[in-house]
């Protein structure tokens, strides 16, 4: 009976060893990882994480659909792989606000909606986001970046530019094939996006 108690005691010990020792393991690996990046894109990934047991959460208590379910968690995957993509190439401990939608989320973001096959890494869409990829999480997700309000400014102004360049040429052009006051004041007018 003593030597039972004893092995016991000594596979009680073993055991305890083996569980501090892949605790520390965990915590090095844990913080290896988040020492690659900064704490900006440490706190999208933290938030990301909370996101995740919110709806983690939400799914167990049956206050969700399934497919409700399984969409948010892709999103979220495929948000955390494109956020760490971004903050590796990049090495800036940046990242711009993210969206990541299915093709048939585009009416809820974009008013003239674009053509998914149109879309390239880096073209701008309404002045508002940047596409940047696709990545598939169980369904493919397409990536947007928004635009801040100075690349917003910039690029309204270069349409503004753009927009005059084009009114000043055709005035020009209708002042040579016609010499009438009245056709010379008329002019197109400028479409903006709010």
């Amino acid at each position: 009976m003593k030597v039972l108690r004893g092995f016991l005691k000594l596979g009680f010990a073993v055991l305890m060893l083996v569980a501090m020792n892949e605790l520390a393991t965990a915590q090095v690996r844990r913080a290896a990882q988040n020492a690659e990046f900064g704490p900006v894109v440490q706190a999208y990934l933290g938030y990301l994480k909370a996101e995740q047991e919110v709806v983690d959460d939400r799914g167990s208590r049956r206050e969700i659909s399934s497919t409700y379910y399984r969409r948010n968690l892709n999103r979220i995957r495929a948000l955390r792989s494109s956020a760490i993509r971004i903050a590796r190439e990049t090495g800036n401990d940046y990242l711009p606000e993210l969206e990541a939608v299915t093709r048939d989320e585009f009416k809820n973001i974009f008013d003239p909606l674009p053509k998914t096959e149109n879309l390239r890494a880096g073209a701008v869409i309404n002045n508002t986001f940047r596409f940047l990829s696709t990545v598939r999480a169980g369904e493919i997700f397409f990536v947007f970046a928004r635009l801040d309000v100075y690349e917003q400014a910039e690029l309204m102004k270069q349409n503004d530019g753009r927009a005059e360049a084009s009114t000043t040429n055709l005035r020009s052009s209708s002042a040579q094939t016609n010499n009438s006051p009245s056709e010379e004041t008329i002019r197109p007018r400028r479409a903006r996006t709010p």
